[in-house]
């Protein structure tokens, strides 16, 4: 049963009252979004696969019930809840516990299988195996879609919320090999889809991407940490421009504030857009912005740049067919 709707007390956090789920919250940028979410007081269910005593399938040591624990370190309320998120029913367990215990949904942010190591791999897809395409496309796509299905009903009744689609880059293409940029079309496409299904229930869907993220794992391949990042510039200087999971958990939080989120509704767009609009900061004070650094570093990639001006040419063919379709001169 739905619990009645209070007013937030002068002075509270701009989330305080509000619930969000973070699927994928296990590690990267689902971790940082649970944080960035806590620090504006929400309550955050925090799901994925890893929990304590049966470590992740990727052979990592993070756990869903430890992203929980920082939550509530940082402002929040953190539960965890291990979810299959390729695995319906338990998708749907998911939402009726979160409408049993909390009564209302305003945040949905997916980020689940943001890291899959069966996305992994670089080059050329003739030579490839895609033995495990279906499972890729199951784990780090279909999963995305299974969830946005189960947290729809919550946001149509209440006719408000927020769902962010976690996606890689702020162009429509690329994304290392075929699959996994397949994928991370795909989720940029998922946005946009949501976005017009829901639009007349006011609520609002957005892809979105960080820059050069500090993930776990990206910490580990550099060999540094949190602490002393910095060092990982001497391998590759593109390195220190990087962000940390919370400022995209930051852009995400600032975003679920913002009374006229629905006008961007099926935009793609990325933690240094948001912090310019909203003014955000990274943990060190910082305001990293890969898509500034990426124009300047243009002309040292090469091959690169034709396959980018490809990419314009075809948008703007788009563009053109639309306002043809539109009377639009």
């Amino acid at each position: 049963m739905a619990t009645k709707k209070k007013e937030k007390p002068a002075g509270e956090p701009g989330l305080a009252g509000k619930v969000a789920v973070v699927a994928g919250a296990t590690r990267g940028a689902g971790r940082g979004i649970a944080r960035g979410l806590a620090e504006a007081g929400a309550t955050v269910y925090c799901t994925g696969r890893s929990v304590r005593g049966n470590p992740s399938p990727y052979g990592r040591p993070e756990t869903i019930e430890e992203t929980a624990e920082r939550v509530t370190a940082a402002g929040g309320r953190g539960i965890a809840v291990r979810v299959d998120h390729t695995v319906e029913a338990e998708v749907a367990a998911l939402f009726e516990k979160v409408e049993r215990e909390s009564g209302r949904l305003d945040v949905l942010a997916c980020s689940i299988a943001g890291e899959d190591p069966v996305l992994g791999g670089w080059g050329s897809f003739w030579p490839q195996d895609f033995e495990s395409g279906a499972t890729a496309l199951r784990q780090a796509l279909l999963s995305h879609v299974i969830t946005a299905k189960h947290a729809a009903p919550l946001f149509i009744r209440a006719r408000r919320g927020l769902i962010v689609e976690v996606t890689e880059g702020d162009l429509l293409f690329g994304g290392g090999n075929l699959i996994h940029g397949l994928v991370k079309f795909a989720l940029k496409g998922l946005a946009v889809q949501l976005a017009e299904k829901l639009r007349k229930y006011r609520v609002t869907a957005v892809a979105i991407t960080p820059g050069f993220l500090r993930s776990e794992s990206m910490l580990e391949h550099f060999r540094v940490t949190e602490e002393n990042w910095r060092d990982g510039g001497k391998k590759d200087v593109h390195f220190l421009e990087s962000e940390s999971p919370l400022f995209l958990g930051r852009a995400v939080a600032a975003l679920a504030q913002d009374r006229r989120a629905l006008a961007r509704s099926g935009d793609l767009t990325s933690s240094w857009e948001l912090a310019r609009e909203y003014g955000l900061t990274d943990a060190d004070g910082r305001r990293p912005d890969w898509g500034r650094y990426w124009e300047k570093a243009l002309p040292s990639l090469g091959p690169m740049e034709g396959g980018l001006r490809r990419h314009v040419d075809w948008l703007d063919r788009l563009a053109r067919r639309g306002k043809e379709y539109l009377g639009i001169h």
